[in-house]
């Protein structure tokens, strides 16, 4: 059981998901609800079901029971170009960047008319500087924080209704994490919709609206950022670790 409800209608929702893959049963009734114009913040230990509940959110796999709808449009069955379409952005765990191709040539491929709009690459370029001087470099030259913003530039290369973003800290050092951070805070500006799995709690708490958390493939928790992080015993019960620890 959730300890609180979560607002009861958002853009997106996950009604009683189920994910097999293979012969293992992943999601066990996931509900999840992501407020349009919020940052909602999917938590848990590892092996919770966080990366396979955005993987099924993105049809990459399919949900074996239950509904997840976009702006009220059932987005269960659909394959995942089509869900891209409806424009909702996802940056995996493993950034997915071409490696062979220049930074350039990386953002392009990720507009849906091969041209890019010039007011939304000055925005991209305001929140990553780094990307406009290496705009001409191979992708694979860049540092793994750099290979990030070049990552989420390319979800935000055009305009999206919903980011669905996998720890992007993941082995970045810690100025580099403030970067991110706040190039987050720029998006959250904007009242773009970001879903953020993320196992580094002081992102998680500087810019989280909504939490989540997730244990053995059920959504457990749900409630406002703020009051979880004010909350040491709820953290401890929840995640095994206090996020003052984590500042």
């Amino acid at each position: 059981m959730c300890d609180q409800p979560m607002p009861e209608r958002g853009l997106l929702q996950l009604q009683g998901v189920h994910t097999h893959i293979g012969h293992y049963h992943i999601l066990h009734g996931v509900d999840l609800t992501v407020p349009e114009g919020e940052l909602t913040v999917l938590l848990g230990r590892n092996g919770a079901g966080k990366t396979t509940t955005l993987r099924t959110i993105m049809g990459l796999w399919r949900a074996s029971a239950g509904t997840i709808t976009f702006d009220n449009a059932d987005l269960t069955a659909l394959p995942t170009p089509d869900i891209a379409r409806r424009g909702i952005a996802y940056v995996p765990e493993t950034m997915g960047i071409f490696t062979q191709l220049t930074v350039r040539e990386n953002m392009l491929l990720a507009t849906a008319t091969g041209r890019f709009d010039t007011s939304r690459l000055d925005a991209v370029f305001a929140l990553f500087p780094v990307l406009k001087q290496k705009w001409q470099d191979a992708a694979g030259s860049l540092s793994g924080g750099q290979k990030q913003m070049l990552a989420i530039s390319r979800a935000i290369v055009e305009e999206r209704r919903l980011l669905v973003v996998d720890e992007p800290t993941k082995g970045l050092a810690p100025a580099v994490i403030e970067h991110l951070i706040d190039g987050f805070r720029e998006l959250k500006a904007t009242r773009t919709t970001i879903l953020l799995v993320e196992q580094n709690f002081h992102m998680a708490r500087s810019l989280g609206d909504q939490v989540a958390v997730m244990d053995d493939g059920r959504i457990v928790h749900t409630g406002r950022m703020q009051e979880l992080a004010e909350d040491e015993a709820l953290q401890a019960r929840l995640l095994g670790l206090s996020l003052a620890a984590h500042q």
